[in-house]
């Protein structure tokens, strides 16, 4: 396999490909990108209460749940079969910030002191996890989507409410990486 394939790619390649999805998307179908809506499709198949918020034709957007189970597919696949193995490569001055807080340089995709069964059992792995888990979640549902709904279709659209949401995400994310996760990672 040729080594172009199996390293990163650079933004200006694999950025506009994940934009082009959003045109396709649109002249193929008439469909919206995003990512968060599977869980209420997936909800309003299996769940049979009469909750208003899942009754709804969710057949009709059947192709998103087929989407997400792909994308899950194409992530297992290119990280069993298309990786070349080598720790992802990190700025060495995040690395020796982290290591200030007793953070180990990540030998996976994500440093194991942090995320793994074993930090789940420490106050900072359930904060992070569990905490952070339901902030996303929370956070997807109060804005009517999430980033890539937001950021790629919904600006795309030149939707007022997506820009609101986007610069939302990004100021959060912003104050968690600079503020508070400092914070978090001396626990």
């Amino acid at each position: 396999m040729p080594s172009w394939f199996l390293d990163p790619w650079p933004w200006y390649v694999a950025g506009p490909l994940i934009g082009l999805t959003v045109p396709l998307l649109l002249i193929i179908g008439n469909k919206s990108f995003g990512i968060s809506s599977s869980l209420r499709h997936v909800c309003a198949a299996c769940m049979p209460a009469k909750i208003p918020f899942f009754q709804y034709d969710w057949k009709k957007e059947i192709w998103n749940l087929f989407f997400v189970f792909g994308v899950g597919v194409g992530g297992y696949l290119a990280a069993h079969f298309l990786s070349s193995g080598a720790a992802p490569i990190v700025d060495p001055r995040l690395t020796a910030e982290l290591s200030t807080y007793g953070v180990q340089e990540a030998k996976a995709l994500v440093p194991l002191d942090l995320f793994s069964w074993e930090s789940l059992t420490t106050t900072r792995g359930l904060i992070m996890m569990i905490g952070g888990g339901f902030l996303v979640g929370f956070g997807t549902r109060y804005a009517g989507g999430c980033t890539s709904g937001h950021a790629i279709m919904g600006l795309s659209n030149l939707q007022w409410p997506s820009l609101v949401a986007t610069c939302c995400f990004m100021a959060g994310g912003f104050i968690m990486a600079n503020l508070i996760l400092p914070y978090l990672l001396k626990l």
